[in-house]
């Protein structure tokens, strides 16, 4: 089974892949878990004006390993296989463009807020969910 873990950086994104990586021993799988991040780069075009492509890329790079750090020492610690995807663009259309092309099921960390926060603007999550084919999984 291919897995997908979006990982954000919280808490609940690492529960998620704490949960990835219990399913994956569980069921005694040999198949890679991929962690995703995903950066959203609304802002970042105005930044690459002033500082340069280059500068705004190293930073995307830094930015991405602290956030994969503690997910990556959970599935090391595991002896699970696992590969990376870091990518720019609309956070949740990212996510379920990628796990359309391959995955069998997409796991996510469920950030707490509030229901009318989520009425309002909608979450991440929520929007995976609109749009993904796959099954989701969502991890508190």
């Amino acid at each position: 089974m291919k897995i997908l873990v979006a990982v954000d950086g919280s808490k609940s994104s690492l529960n998620a892949v704490k949960y990835a990586a219990k399913l994956s021993l569980n069921m005694r799988s040999n198949d890679v878990i991929t962690l995703m991040t995903v950066h959203d780069d609304q802002g970042l075009n105005v930044a690459k004006k002033y500082v340069g492509n280059a500068v705004v890329v190293d930073y995307l790079r830094e930015l991405s390993d602290k956030l994969l750090k503690s997910s990556l020492a959970v599935l090391v610690k595991a002896g699970i296989k696992h590969n990376t995807i870091i990518q720019t663009g609309h956070v949740a259309e990212s996510i379920s463009k990628i796990a359309n092309k391959g995955f069998d099921l997409v796991i996510l960390g469920a950030k707490g807020r509030s229901a009318i926060a989520d009425l309002l603007i909608g979450s991440v999550a929520q929007r995976v969910l609109a749009t993904c084919k796959k099954p989701i999984m969502l991890i508190k």
